[in-house]
């Protein structure tokens, strides 16, 4: 496994908002399974709660609403949601996709500039806001 540094500065919005969507589904697994499911099917539904674009959407403006982003990460979500990615959303309108794709760039960003911490709390902010069926939270 090649681990060579990766500058976020130096990707597009697209490829972190590729790697973000890698990043929170893990997360969301990991809650999911953590909730004591241990039917497939089950575990599937409850994940695509959260990591559908309308649920990231959401989850996005709760975060503005609330200054829980610094400008910096602003920025990033801004230019996250302006990406063009040529791809027509299947199951959402384009503004929702465009603010999950945002919300995804973030995650992304924060990951190859090593901000665990950062996304640790963001994920943390996402699971007390929307607990896990099941989770003792």
């Amino acid at each position: 496994m090649n681990k060579e540094k990766v500058d976020p500065e130096t990707l597009n919005s697209l490829v972190l908002a590729f790697m973000g969507d890698a990043i929170i589904e893990t997360y969301v697994r990991e809650a999911v399974i953590a909730g004591g499911k241990t039917k497939i099917h089950a575990l599937h539904e409850q994940t695509v709660g959260y990591v559908s674009a309308r649920a990231q959407s959401v989850f996005l403006h709760e975060l503005i609403d609330h200054d829980f982003l610094t400008d910096e990460e602003l920025d990033i979500v801004r230019h996250g949601r302006n990406a063009k990615s040529h791809s027509v959303p299947r199951n959402t309108d384009v503004q929702t996709y465009n603010f999950s794709t945002g919300f995804e760039a973030l995650i992304g960003y924060l990951h190859f500039g090593n901000k665990r911490e950062r996304i640790d709390e963001i994920m943390d902010k996402m699971f007390a806001n929307h607990p896990v069926e099941g989770s003792r939270a």
